[in-house]
């Protein structure tokens, strides 16, 4: 299948964000034609759209950032360069670490690159962030990644989609799952203590507890800061729970997943979470402390189903290493952004996009068919994976579908 993918071992952009580092890297992507008017009030000819794309490109997020860049570009490459039959150009901006440099970044594509439409964006506070901008200059922001309840919830917008997830989705889905497992038991719930952690203990509690399951004890750890996990390990191990759940992300996943496993944890209760604790280069970093790890997310490398197999091969051809949940989010918004174009004549606004946005019916993706919800959402499937051993490497294996 080409070159040999990269499976099990650290790639050199984790290894910069475990550290802290800035990738000192900005680049700005072009796929053929010209320059074309966009943005409010504006439009683009008929033969070229102007797409932006706002994405961290240094720092801590930057490997999400990287993700989701390859899973765009290689839906369009696929398509020849094109988009609903028009030639793109993309203007890519750097969304950085929050709204304060995202905001000004997101300015800058709308009012001077005039773009018609924008994709991308990790951060949650940075979704809600530029809500407003994006609102009020009519231009739609398709979100493939970023996943705070509110986006699609009390803050959705004409202007606002997302083909990733909503933070508590997940760990929703998971719920009833963990309940069955412990059989009564309790089982201790430990997150980063910052909104997405927040949500996503919400979502898992609430069926988790329907399901007839009990909290142990609850604790959230501060976000970015916590490198020493011994102190909530120790609470873990005298707390008598049958089983932990977490929601790390990053490289906070990479020190407590590491830091379980040390500290022998891994042997006594099994650890649950949301599939972001093994995701990516998360993964490649924890190695064997991940061994046996079971979490819940909408995509997984060996999901059997066609445009997966199709994907998967694509994408390991072509950056040699295996496709993320960050990536299939963001083919998936080129692949919407696909569909509305196509029905759009003549020039193309932010406006027309947005209309034909709601027109987009299920989407044929990697994670299995799924479709908008009213509020801009995706409805989809969510699985049950185990981290396994691949080769030299590790992978995030499909258990089965989880329900509900």
């Amino acid at each position: 299948m080409g070159r040999q993918m990269r499976v099990g071992r650290l790639r050199p952009r984790w290894i910069l964000a475990l550290a802290g580092l800035a990738a000192a890297t900005m680049t700005v992507a072009a796929c053929g034609g010209s320059a074309v008017r966009g943005g409010g009030g504006g439009g683009g000819d008929q033969e070229t759209v102007k797409l932006g794309v706002l994405l961290p490109l240094s720092g801590v997020y930057a490997p999400l950032g990287e993700d989701m860049q390859q899973g765009l570009r290689l839906y369009i490459d696929e398509h020849g360069g094109k988009l609903g039959g028009r030639r793109v150009e993309l203007v890519t901006a750097d969304e950085g670490e929050g709204p304060q440099t995202a905001v000004p970044a997101a300015k800058k594509l709308i009012q001077q690159d005039r773009v018609v439409a924008v994709t991308g964006v990790v951060s949650s506070a940075v979704a809600l962030g530029v809500r407003d901008l994006f609102t009020e200059s009519k231009i739609p922001l398709v979100i493939s990644n970023a996943g705070a309840d509110e986006i699609t919830g009390e803050a959705s917008s004409d202007y606002l989609w997302r083909t990733s997830f909503a933070n508590t989705e997940p760990n929703a889905a998971f719920g009833p799952y963990v309940a069955d497992q412990v059989k009564g038991g309790g089982v201790y719930v430990i997150a980063a203590d910052y909104a997405a952690g927040k949500e996503a203990m919400g979502g898992f509690k609430e069926t988790f507890e329907a399901a007839g399951g009990k909290v142990a004890d609850e604790r959230y750890t501060p976000f970015g800061e916590t490198q020493d996990f011994q102190p909530y390990l120790n609470a873990i191990q005298r707390s008598g729970a049958e089983a932990v759940y977490c929601f790390y992300a990053g490289a906070e996943a990479v020190a407590f997943v590491k830091q379980y496993e040390e500290f022998g944890l891994a042997d006594e209760l099994p650890l649950y979470s949301a599939g972001f604790l093994t995701e990516g280069g998360a993964l490649d970093a924890q190695g064997d402390a991940a061994l046996g790890i079971r979490t819940s997310l909408n995509y997984a490398p060996d999901l059997d189903n066609p445009a997966n197999e199709r994907f998967r091969a694509a994408y390991q051809n072509r950056f040699e290493e295996e496709p993320t949940t960050y990536a299939v989010a963001s083919y998936d918004a080129a692949a919407v952004l696909d569909q509305a174009l196509t029905s759009i004549d003549g020039d193309v606004t932010g406006e027309q996009i947005a209309a034909a946005l709601g027109e987009v019916g299920e989407v044929d993706s990697p994670r299995g068919t799924w479709r908008f919800s009213e509020t801009h959402n995706p409805v989809q499937k969510y699985y049950l994976r185990e981290v396994r051993k691949q080769g030299a490497g590790f992978t995030n294996a499909t258990v089965r579908e989880l329900e509900g």
